[in-house]
């Protein structure tokens, strides 16, 4: 228990764990989020995109939904961190100000910070315990 205890309260190893659970944590809550989009309901939420005006409803209801399915599994993962965080953080602004842009902030509160978090790890990256990191650390050895 005092290891775990100076772990997380030491320099950068408790940035790290807290970047790996915060990591762990958006890409797993994200991904219930586009997988019943993707895998089942992607007629009915191309439908919704329709409603709200958007061109294109649906190529963007597959993005969005592939996104917050396999770029929320990458940015689990930490593979490609910054640009899978990116994709989100663009659903997210679509989520936040135009889905929801007229909905009380009770409503966009899960958007928002799926959004601010995903701002996070674009400035951020993926953290010492992630695929990013292994990939840039084999490479600088080769």
């Amino acid at each position: 228990m005092k290891a775990l205890i100076r772990c997380a309260c030491s320099g950068t190893q408790d940035r790290n764990v807290g970047t790996l659970i915060l990591r762990v944590y958006t890409g797993a809550a994200m991904m219930t989020h586009g997988w019943g989009k993707l895998f089942g309901g992607l007629d009915q939420f191309t439908g919704y995109v329709e409603s709200l005006g958007l061109p294109m409803p649906g190529v963007l209801a597959f993005l969005a939904a592939f996104t917050e399915s396999f770029g929320a599994l990458f940015l689990l993962l930490g593979v490609k961190t910054r640009i899978w965080a990116a994709l989100l953080g663009v659903t997210m602004f679509v989520a936040v100000f135009v889905a929801h842009a007229n909905d009380p902030f009770a409503t966009r509160e899960l958007a928002v910070l799926y959004l601010a978090v995903s701002l996070f790890f674009v400035f951020k990256g993926g953290g010492r315990y992630s695929v990013d990191w292994l990939v840039k650390r084999v490479t600088r050895a080769e």
